[in-house]
């Protein structure tokens, strides 16, 4: 096969959505997962399913380099779904880092080089921070944070930063916090707010830098599709909110209330250590995506909240 893409995660919130968006087009998909099966259910239509996980170092899968179009590496334990122990941070750190590791010395392996390796990062990177006042906008070209979450996107990204030595275009997707019905924080926040108990999480002055499931596909297109984007791009929406503004919003979408807060002291029961990450942001803007004229569906907060409780995306 040549001119296919390769990707991993494909059956996540954003890989469901990137993949049928792929194969909509007439792509040749190639998705590699833990369960091939699960994979066909969820994200039918591509040309082929090959076994993989994080730890594989080799198997069917290394061929699926060989002539590939793209390579979108998406697959990561998710950080804030269970309690932070040492075993689950070890596990996220490492689904992250050594998969990462294993594609880039597939590609190096390959005869065929793809054209363009695009690696997951998270805007993790920059650190984080208690109220959206405390740094400047940080665009692609902020310094890297110190904590525990910086550490594993910093490390992330070493991973892959060979694949630009071996001749393929590399670029590293710093993803901020992506608004779906479908999984993740709007997921959590609407069942609370349905119930009239909804509000900001922790103090509500933290940084929330967002974007749409729409959004955040079509801006892995564009970078796919456009040699000008080489390494760190961020994938937010340009104007980031205060936890209290999104409450807000929230709120007046779905008809509801949003006084009713969410104490640190709760999200510490529900995640350990990772309560501090789940009270805190990033003032995070997409330098890359704006400047090399990247046009954002839902630049608006509420108007992205609107589109997605009303159509369940």
């Amino acid at each position: 096969m040549d001119g296919h893409i390769v990707i991993t995660g494909a059956t996540g919130v954003i890989g469901i959505e990137l993949v049928r968006k792929l194969i909509s087009r007439g792509e040749k998909v190639v998705v590699l997962s833990r369960s091939t099966g699960s994979a066909r259910e969820k994200v039918p239509g591509a040309a082929e399913y090959l076994g993989w996980d994080a730890g594989m170092e080799s198997g069917e899968w290394v061929s699926s380099v060989d002539g590939a179009k793209a390579v979108i590496h998406l697959a990561g334990k998710p950080l804030l779904d269970s309690r932070w122990t040492e075993e689950h941070k070890r596990e996220c750190y490492d689904s992250r880092i050594e998969s990462t590791k294993h594609m880039v010395a597939a590609i190096a392996r390959a005869k065929r080089k793809p054209e363009v390796f695009i690696s997951a990062s998270a805007i993790g990177y920059y650190g984080s921070f208690d109220q959206c006042g405390d740094t400047p906008d940080l665009d692609e070209s902020g310094i890297e944070g110190s904590d525990f979450l910086a550490r594993i996107c910093v490390d992330w990204e070493k991973a892959a930063q060979p694949a630009w030595q071996l001749g393929v275009r590399l670029v590293l997707l710093r993803t901020g916090i992506v608004l779906s019905t479908k999984g993740g924080m709007l997921q959590k926040m609407i069942t609370p707010f349905s119930l009239f108990l909804g509000g900001p999480v922790g103090s509500g002055k933290q940084c929330l830098s967002w974007i749409h499931i729409d959004d955040e596909v079509d801006s892995i297109l564009a970078v796919l599709d456009d040699s000008r984007y080489q390494g760190a791009v961020n994938a937010v929406a340009p104007v980031p909110a205060a936890m209290s503004e999104f409450a807000h919003e929230l709120g007046n979408v779905m008809g509801r209330p949003s006084f009713f807060p969410v104490p640190k002291l709760a999200v510490q029961l529900l995640l350990g250590e990772g309560a501090d990450y789940a009270v805190k942001g990033q003032r995070v803007v997409p330098r890359a995506l704006l400047q090399n004229g990247f046009v954002f569906r839902y630049p608006d907060l509420g108007a992205a909240l609107r589109d997605l409780v009303s159509g369940n995306k």
